[in-house]
């Protein structure tokens, strides 16, 4: 056959005629004199070697056409659908980020061009795409828009002493600090507020004997307007009050005192006050059966009452990544409905003729569905809670639908649901967080289930064996899942956490790996089983060996909390957020090699974030703290006893240890140990590149300061420059941060100011446009009352701190 096929080459001979530049001898014609023998083939001359740009041109051609194959297996998983939520998210947060409102009919006239455009571009697969990205975006913008109309929250715009009348909605009894209560406004007096919020939220030094929501109650309060973020980029807790409906809040003078019912609640009011007398009730039942710090857990986890966990014990748990154990979420709400399920599996399993015939599968789902629709109930529907329960209840459905439960598809309409309810959650901690660590497990186990599928097999596992390596290969899958799990969870959440809360928790995993299954095993099932038997009178047991296993989770997390490094990370610039959120949608979301889209958004990420620039000085919205960081990572305050909420969080953004006090004296004699120097009302410090700061209650005793300072901070609205027009320091008064807010600084090398900025952007948006009516932002002196109590006198500050030490959201990690 090999001569067979060489015979028809003959004698092969290689021409080259004069056109290709061949000098060398030649035969007639043109041949050289190259003769191959006869059955031989002749071999092909080597490809000339293309040029660069060809080769580039090769390339990207054949990027081009495998990114076409890899966006049209994409579009047929269903991908597109995947990113709907991300963009009507992103919208909605685009619209609460900007310092004003866009306008509702140009964002509705966009999208209705975005609409049409997608009709018309049918044949034009791009087009009709980028269309709707913009038809998404601009839907997330208006439902943003109609949020904040129908929160439409009265704020309180200045501090003031009134008499109030309220209904009590809800009761906090708290172990570490005073009671507090949440209560539906009635009436006011004295003066009468003609602008009134219509709720508040204020603690009281001691309730009077069998007080529960429902009550009517009237005394003295001290009301304050929502406070607004501590530092500039920080959580703000004037926009969380907004659209919680809370408008002011405070502290009784003294009292409260029960009153006379003033008129029938509303149906709604009816089922809350109902739902906060039976929480209250389940919560005394459990801490009958499991007392101490342990009850309290308990009552956190099935009642949703958290007031009276120990601060110590929060400590722990934030310390070591196991907070989200408190707040009722998803971890929460699937420990419930797999409880649920399997209870109900395991009952239809003793009757195998009725499970034959009928989808006991169903049946069991639909079971499991109503008992988280009635744990959200008994939970106090936190804002956490409702949205866990929707992707539960989402995915339980699509059992009930014969769908797989746990998909990125079904989450993706958990997160449209919960945005078209409440678009304001996206900014939220609980939100981002909860839902990134989701989409990252799905995203992980998914492509951990298609390459075990794809991989060969040698042939069917063997359940033979000795028993030890059996139990053995369990505990491993058990514990690696678990392992896994914790990873993939703790590092998607980590920037949010980061973001958010300034902190991560180093021994998290070890914590998780300790702890989940106590939780998953002893603690959980044992609480849906004694809240079911509860009115049978049996539920002792239960909630005893619940309480053995939060004794386990509690001693895990002091043990580990001790010996836990500073979890402080520092300041996380939005920018990098915003770009690593990018790169964590394009991770969880694409299901081909166009993953590898986002290493290009990481490597930005962590450009960004190696990157950020710490501010030199901060000041409180009130002006009574600055503090001043110093080149050693200290950090120096103008007061002998800040305030610990901002100083607390101070610490944890400039990841600063130690705080340093100020000195008596003049500024020539402030060192290193003492930046600060205080002397006649007058406080100065020195930055380490020779910029002064100066803080003062007048403009008169800030005059000194004019020849020297880079900065001076007047406590004083009334007040004007005392340096003059051509005055070098920039002046900031009280006027200017009861209008704006909270201030960062950042000096140049020279000592000059870089940046300054304000908490509060100059356009006032619903949730700060009350600043504006204080007596300090019209430039108005404090009022003050004649013959006022010494509780009256309590400072307001202190009280403010405290109010949003209460509103803080308690949940430091997502529900898995």
């Amino acid at each position: 056959m090999g001569r067979k096929r060489f015979a028809g080459l003959g004698l092969v001979v290689a021409q080259a005629s004069a056109q290709d530049g061949n000098d060398g001898p030649a035969l007639a014609g043109g041949a050289l004199p190259v003769v191959l023998r006869r059955g031989w083939p002749a071999l092909a001359p080597a490809p000339a070697r293309l040029p660069v740009a060809a080769r580039l041109r090769r390339a990207a051609l054949r990027a081009a056409a495998a990114a076409r194959t890899a966006v049209a297996e994409e579009r047929e998983r269903g991908t597109a659908f995947v990113l709907i939520p991300v963009l009507f998210g992103a919208g909605a947060a685009a619209n609460f980020s900007l310092a004003r409102e866009p306008a509702p009919l140009v964002v509705a006239g966009i999208a209705a061009l975005a609409a049409c455009a997608m009709l018309l571009a049918a044949a034009r697969p791009r087009l009709r795409a980028l269309s709707a990205a913009v038809l998404v975006l601009a839907l997330g913008m208006l439902a943003a828009s109609l949020e904040i109309r129908l929160a439409g929250t009265q704020m309180l715009g200045a501090e003031i002493t009134t008499r109030i009348t309220g209904r009590v909605v809800a009761v906090e009894r708290r172990v570490d600090r005073p009671p507090r209560l949440t209560i539906d406004l009635i009436a006011t007096e004295r003066p009468h507020l003609r602008y009134a919020p219509q709720r508040i939220r204020v603690t009281a030094r001691k309730l009077p004997e069998g007080l529960a929501a429902g009550a009517t109650v009237t005394g003295a309060v001290r009301l304050l307007p929502p406070g607004g973020p501590v530092r500039p980029n920080s959580y703000d807790f004037s926009f969380q009050s907004y659209f919680l409906g809370i408008g002011a809040s405070g502290f009784f003078l003294r009292g409260p005192d029960i009153a006379a019912a003033a008129g029938a609640p509303d149906i709604w009011a009816r089922l809350t006050i109902l739902t906060e007398n039976v929480r209250d009730a389940l919560s005394a039942r459990i801490r009958a059966h499991i007392s101490g710090s342990e009850g309290e857990i308990a009552a956190a986890l099935i009642a949703g009452v958290r007031g009276g966990i120990p601060e110590a014990d929060n400590e722990a748990l934030r310390k070591t990544g196991l907070a989200h154990v408190l707040s009722i979420s998803g971890l929460h709400m699937a420990l419930v409905a797999g409880t649920v399920l399997g209870a109900m599996r395991a009952i239809f399993a003793l009757f195998p003729g009725f499970s034959s015939r009928h989808p006991v599968k169903k049946y069991a789902a639909a079971t499991a569905l109503v008992a988280i629709t009635l744990y959200l109930a008994i939970s106090g529907m936190d804002v956490a809670a409702e949205r866990s329960h929707i992707m539960c209840a989402v995915m339980l459905a699509a059992v009930l639908f014969d769908r797989a439960a746990l998909t990125m598809r079904n989450l993706a309409i958990s997160a449209l649901i919960v945005l078209a309810v409440s678009p304001h959650e996206v900014m939220g901690p609980s939100f981002q967080m909860s839902f990134a660590a989701t989409a990252a497990l799905i995203a992980a186990y998914g492509w951990h289930a298609e390459r075990r599928r794809r991989a060969p097999r040698d042939g069917a596992r063997r359940a033979d064996g000795p028993a030890v390596r059996r139990w053995a290969g369990w505990a491993l899958a058990f514990f690696g899942g678990l392992a896994a799990t914790s990873l993939i969870a703790g590092a998607a959440t980590g920037l949010y956490a980061a973001w958010h809360f300034e902190r991560m928790a180093p021994l998290g995993l070890v914590a998780n790996l300790l702890a989940m299954p106590i939780v998953s095993v002893a603690v959980m099932p044992m609480a849906v089983a004694g809240t079911v038997l509860m009115p049978l009178g049996i539920d002792g047991p239960f909630f005893v060996i619940m309480g053995k296993g939060l004794s386990a989770m509690l001693a895990i997390a002091h043990w580990l909390a001790e010996r836990t490094p500073i979890d402080a990370v520092g300041l996380v610039p939005p920018a990098a957020v915003v770009v690593l959120s990018v790169a964590l949608v394009i991770l969880t979301a694409a299901t081909t090699w166009l993953r590898a889209a986002a290493l290009p958004f990481l490597a930005l990420g962590v450009v960004l974030i190696l990157g950020r620039q710490m501010p030199d000085v901060l000041i409180a919205e009130d002006g009574r703290l600055m503090a001043l960081r110093l080149s050693d990572g200290r950090l120096a305050v103008n007061r002998p006893r800040p305030a610990a909420f901002e100083l607390e969080d101070w610490s944890r953004a400039l990841m600063a240890g130690t705080i340093v006090k100020p000195g008596k004296g003049a500024l020539a004699e402030s060192g290193e140990e003492q930046p600060f120097r205080c002397a006649d009302g007058l406080c100065l410090g020195r930055h380490a590149s020779g910029a002064v700061v100066a803080s003062a209650p007048t403009a008169e005793a800030a005059r000194p300061a004019c020849a020297g300072a880079a900065l001076i901070l007047i406590l004083d609205a009334t007040a004007s420059n005392p340096c003059g027009r051509d005055g070098a320091a920039r002046v900031v008064t009280a006027r200017d941060l009861a209008r704006r807010g909270s201030v960062a600084l950042r000096f140049d090398a020279q000592g000059g100011i870089a940046d300054l900025a304000f908490a509060i952007g100059e356009e006032d948006r619903p949730w700060h446009s009350q600043r504006r009516f204080s007596r300090e932002a019209r430039g108005l002196p404090p009022y003050q009352a004649k013959g006022r109590t010494a509780a009256e006198k309590k400072p307001a500050a202190a009280a403010s701190a405290e109010a949003k030490q209460g509103d803080v959201p308690a949940k430091a990690a997502a529900g898995r």
